[in-house]
């Protein structure tokens, strides 16, 4: 008697097994977004010609252009990046002598951006 339960309970484990989709990696929305995220990075980086300026650091160097003079923290929010991130990216395009920060007239504590002079010419190439 056990015997046969134990043999109805692997029967209808194997069916439930064979009533689920099969799993298709190609198939998966992450592993399509990580691919297509790999072919946008390659063609940047063949559009860009700039193997050191990374696809955030562009877009800030972009906005910063296209908005003029901002602060740190707006420019974050209009290029959907968190704070952390944002200072990373500030930090590497000051080093590159792309931007230049100063402290607010008003509340010092608030950083102000704007593009260098090697920070404009880069963003009139695009």
């Amino acid at each position: 008697m056990a015997l046969q339960a134990a043999d109805s309970a692997e029967q209808t484990s194997r069916a439930q097994k064979d009533e689920r989709p099969e799993y298709v990696l190609e198939d998966q929305a992450g592993h399509l977004l990580r691919r297509a995220h790999q072919r946008h990075t390659a063609i940047f980086q063949a559009t860009i010609g700039d193997d050191q300026l990374t696809p955030l650091q562009f877009a800030a160097l972009m906005k910063l252009a296209d908005v003029g003079e901002t602060s740190q923290n707006l420019l974050g929010r209009l290029t959907a990046m968190d704070a952390a991130t944002m200072q990373g990216v500030i930090k590497r395009l000051t080093a590159r002598g792309l931007i230049e920060r100063r402290p607010d007239d008003v509340d010092r504590r608030r950083l102000m951006l704007t593009l260098s002079k090697d920070g404009r010419k880069r963003a009139r190439r695009f």
